[in-house]
This record gives structure tokens, C-alpha cells and sequence, in this order.
């Protein structure tokens, strides 16, 4: 199922002429590793900022520290933030970012392993978010919110495929 979906995101990514960038923090480049490792994806990938501590999606993706202390690393304002930030510092045509709590444990906040937030955003757009709840051991979790961004992504993508919207 997994490699099924990366590859249904890479074909309409194609169809819509769109390249994507990722802000990554708990899948740490997972979710550009598997993109990356299906044929024709230097087409559709622009890059992947891993992003993982509160510093670097600060200085990588310029969320801000007000953001990011108000609100945590793992937040609706934080996806947002980074997502903005991953399109503003690219040149693709749209942008997921991924931020939560991989496990085995909890984080400072108390969010429980498996929370996820992925937003995504599209030149010309605004960021949206969504919070997740995945299960499973710690790669399952990251796993999971790769393709679940992947996802979100297709979402977004124009409906037909003779211009960009």
C-alpha cells in the first residue's frame, strides 16, 4: 500500500506539472527518501528541509520563535508555519510539512506518541493543517505520516491537467 500511494502522488504530481518540498521534523527525510526512490521522481521533488529541533525550523524555515513557544513544536501553527516557510524557500509549486511525536514516548508537552500534524500549502494559497493520531512502533508512526502527507498533498493538487491553479 505505502509504495502504491507514493507512486499515485508522484503520477498526479507529474499530470498537474507541480513540484513539491517537504519541511521534515519527525520523519527526519523519510518522506523524500520515499519519493526519491520511485523512477521520475527528480521531476516533481525540489527538496526536504529535515527540521527537527525548535532551532532549526526556526532558522531553516524562519518559524518564528513566538510560534514555536506559544503554541510548541508540535502544533497547527507550527505545521503551518513550516510549510510556509518550506514554500517561500524553494522554488516548488507546493509544500507538506511534517511535525509531531514519533514516540516511544511523550514529549515535553505531554502529546502523546503518535500525534502528528501535516499542513500543506500551495503558491498563491493559504497553509492548512491537520492533527493525526497514528499507532505502531516508532517507524510505523513516521511511515505513516509520510503517506498521510503525501495525501494531503494530492488533496491540493489541481483537478485537471492543462494548468496550475
Amino acid at each position: 500500500m505505502f509504495r502504491g500511494r507514493t507512486k499515485e502522488f508522484i503520477r498526479l504530481l507529474k499530470i498537474s506539472g507541480y513540484t513539491v518540498a517537504a519541511a521534515e521534523s519527525c520523519t527526519a527525510g523519510m518522506a523524500a527518501a520515499l519519493i526519491a526512490g520511485i523512477p521520475g521522481a527528480s521531476r516533481v521533488l525540489w527538496g526536504s528541509f529535515v527540521c527537527y529541533t525548535p532551532e532549526a525550523k526556526f532558522r531553516m524555515l524562519g518559524v518564528g520563535e513566538d510560534v514555536l513557544r506559544q503554541f510548541g513544536a508540535v502544533s497547527r501553527e507550527t505545521a503551518c508555519a513550516m510549510a510556509d516557510g518550506a514554500l517561500e524557500k524553494s522554488g516548488a509549486d507546493c509544500a507538506f510539512s511534517i511535525t509531531g511525536i514519533a514516540g516511544p514516548g511523550t514529549d515535553d508537552s505531554g502529546l502523546p506518541a503518535g500525534t502528528v500534524w501535516i499542513g500543506t500549502v500551495k503558491r498563491g494559497g493559504k497553509a492548512e493543517a491537520a492533527v493525526f493520531n497514528f499507532s505502531g512502533s516508532r517507524n510505523r508512526i513516521r511511515r505513516k505520516a509520510a503517506e498521510q502527507a503525501f495525501y494531503e498533498i494530492m488533496k491540493i493538487l489541481p483537478k485537471t491537467n492543462t494548468e496550475k491553479d
